[in-house]
């Protein structure tokens, strides 16, 4: 089953998603901004990051770079969602290295696409698809 480490400051939003996630069979761990996240990835080595760009203290573009620059963490694929909706933003967020964008509200079936292609490209086990 594939672990996916959401990184979202809101709680609300996070647990949407993960809850969403739960239900469709993969393993959710939830933090509120880079440092938990960055102590969550080294403890478990998530398949997936789920990160928000607007993260208090170090935001969702850096430590994409720092995650990307590290030979421990350069492979886990980062899908960014995030409310900044401008093209300059998802371009932004793709040069900072991550590998996906979606953006709030959430398109769930949108997002949940980019998590199974992201997930399939490094031939991670996916759920079963549940009715």
């Amino acid at each position: 089953m594939a672990l996916i480490l959401i990184i979202e400051d809101n709680e609300l939003n996070r647990t949407l998603v993960s809850r969403r996630l739960s239900k469709r069979g993969f393993e959710v761990v939830e933090v509120c901004d880079a440092e938990q996240g960055k102590a969550e990835i080294a403890r478990q080595k998530p398949d997936l990051i789920v990160m928000d760009l607007g993260l208090p203290g170090v935001d969702g573009w850096e430590l994409t770079r720092r995650l990307k620059a590290s030979p421990e963490t350069f492979e886990i694929p980062i899908l960014v969602l995030t409310a900044y909706a401008r093209s300059a933003d998802s371009k932004q967020a793709l040069d900072a290295g991550c590998d996906a964008f979606e953006t709030k509200p959430l398109n769930f079936e949108s997002f949940l696409s980019k998590i199974h292609k992201l997930l399939s490209d490094r031939a991670v086990g996916l759920p079963e698809a549940r009715s």
